[in-house]
């Protein structure tokens, strides 16, 4: 296991709130949050009308991905609000550059990340719900 999510489990683990966390979901939805930012930094500086909606879905998955790892003052409902922030600003991003993706690999790739951290923190969302 490596020290971040050994870190991550410590902390999730003293809050009781919060310690019925999926640690693999977590771990899937940082990781997604990451590329997804990481895509859409990236389709940004395209110069297409996309540019606003990347930016600012680069900014919230950031928040999102750093909110998660740094738990403390975190409850569930803070995260769950706050992961439907995410899903909210990825489905904007992934409309506005699927409108694209048959000419720009760029945006495909975008709309294809902004999906994938989607589904992510829709799965730790639910895992969420039923805990």
């Amino acid at each position: 296991m490596d020290a971040m999510r050994m870190m991550q489990e410590n902390d999730s683990a003293t809050m009781s709130a919060m310690a019925e966390i999926d640690q693999d979901l977590l771990q899937a939805c940082l990781d997604a949050c990451a590329a997804c930012e990481q895509a859409c930094t990236v389709c940004s500086t395209m110069e297409m009308s996309c540019a606003p909606a990347c930016m600012n879905c680069a900014d919230m998955c950031h928040t999102m991905m750093r909110s998660l790892l740094r738990m403390q003052g975190m409850t569930p409902t803070t995260v769950m609000a706050m992961l439907d922030a995410c899903i909210a600003m990825c489905r904007s991003c992934m409309d506005e550059c699927a409108a694209h993706a048959d000419h720009s690999a760029v945006c495909a790739m975008c709309a294809e990340s902004c999906r994938a951290c989607m589904d992510a923190c829709m799965a730790l969302r639910e895992s969420m719900q039923t805990a």
